[in-house]
């Protein structure tokens, strides 16, 4: 994929971020080419975004929403 600025995409944050007064985990994401994703750290957006393949990024989605990633105490 060639270089690009990718402060131009359409950043979308996540919702979970900051909920609860917790900022420590909060992301966006954003589509590029091809179907893949970006996602970076809302507090430190100078570095590198992690890149995703579509299926890849579905299997997550469907993992959070099966609770596969719940925290317990």
């Amino acid at each position: 994929m060639p270089a690009r600025n990718l402060d131009d995409l359409a950043w979308r944050t996540s919702t979970f971020s900051g909920s609860g007064g917790n900022s420590t985990g909060c992301v966006e994401v954003a589509s590029l080419p091809h179907g893949v994703i970006a996602v970076r750290d809302t507090k430190d957006r100078t570095r590198a975004p992690h890149r995703y393949s579509a299926p890849a990024w579905q299997a997550f989605l469907a993992g959070i929403r099966a609770g596969e990633f719940s925290r317990t105490t």
